[in-house]
């Protein structure tokens, strides 16, 4: 039977923030695209594919539904059924592809990286106990974790060798794609301000609230008067998260804000500071440090950005054409 054991500790590696080559490589398509619809029996039979005459077995099927399912927090849904394991049977068959070469083509893993890389996984757990239970719970020792990771880091290395060169994003792909989604980097009004909240208790009567107000207002004369408003902020604002900072808040959209907080931070000019603005938090008043109209992003500011979303995609779609190309070269055969 062909261990899979190899993606939960895919899984876990992605967990502890790996960024190998194998954790982002994609599913391969299907060699016949009407598999994606065609119906699974509801009975597996105990091998379900044959790569190079290797058994892709039921039970590493029910593996990667297991961790699917922990993944996502719920049952895999009934009416999606034949399209997800149609999906994760393609991942497997894939998964073996990529090991069967890396294997041909003798790719050497260091025992050093695999302890390293085991060590990076054991760390996400509090105590050892919490390791084990887990690998227990995914039917997996420690040496089969080992053995798995040997895999996962050969692959890691025959993408790299495949892929990796393959994968930068070119000056005219970022331009073509700057230039063609024009959508995409549209930027909307958007208000940097401050503000100082005197709150009022909740269940607070009318003379209460009274009080709260006249505080409030005997601040807002302070500010008038040239007062410091950081400084008025970090002594006086009930907004704790906010107060340590001098009332910073940082800029925000249209919307993301209180209706009568909102509708005051974005009609006041730049540098511009409110009367007292009621919401259900209490009284706030607010100074607007700066205001950016609707804009186009600039290319220059968002060029690392595209740079990486199309390295990242290219690197999707050469590892799809490597896939593709083992398995046409392969026999694979698709037994349900």
């Amino acid at each position: 039977m062909v261990r899979v054991g190899s993606l939960i500790a895919i899984l876990f590696v992605v967990a502890a923030g790996s960024d190998t080559v194998a954790a982002q490589a994609p599913a391969p398509a299907p060699a016949d695209a009407s598999a994606a619809a065609k119906p699974v029996p509801v009975q597996l039979p105990d091998v379900l594919a044959r790569v190079n005459g290797e058994a892709i077995a039921k039970a590493d099927l029910e593996a990667q539904i297991q961790g699917l399912e922990a993944r996502a927090g719920t049952p895999m849904p009934a009416d999606r059924r034949d399209e997800i394991v149609r999906r994760l049977l393609d991942d497997l068959i894939g998964y073996r592809l990529l090991v069967q070469e890396s294997k041909a083509r003798n790719i050497a893993v260091p025992d050093a990286d695999i302890e390293e890389r085991i060590g990076e996984i054991r760390k996400q757990f509090p105590t050892e106990a919490e390791f084990s239970q887990t690998l227990a719970e995914r039917k997996m020792t420690v040496e089969q974790l080992r053995t798995d990771m040997r895999e996962d880091l050969a692959i890691n290395k025959l993408l790299e060798t495949e892929v990796e060169s393959k994968a930068a994003a070119t000056a005219e792909q970022v331009d073509a794609f700057y230039k063609d989604n024009p959508d995409q980097f549209q930027e909307g009004e958007r208000v940097k301000a401050s503000h100082i909240l005197i709150g009022v208790p909740e269940g607070a009567d009318a003379a209460a609230k009274a009080e709260v107000r006249k505080k409030a207002e005997e601040i807002l004369a302070e500010v008038k008067k040239g007062g410091d408003f950081a400084a008025l902020a970090k002594e006086h604002s009930t907004d704790t998260g906010s107060a340590v900072n001098g009332g910073d808040l940082g800029s925000f959209a249209p919307g993301q804000m209180v209706g009568p907080f909102n509708d005051a931070a974005f009609s006041l000019p730049s540098g511009a500071t409110s009367d007292l603005v009621e919401t259900q938090f209490g009284f706030h008043i607010i100074r607007v440090i700066d205001k950016q109209a609707r804009r186009t992003v600039p290319l220059a500011e968002v060029r690392p950005q595209v740079e990486q979303f199309l390295s990242n995609r290219n690197r999707q779609e050469q590892t799809l054409a490597f896939v593709n190309a083992l398995r046409a070269k392969g026999t694979v055969e698709v037994l349900i």
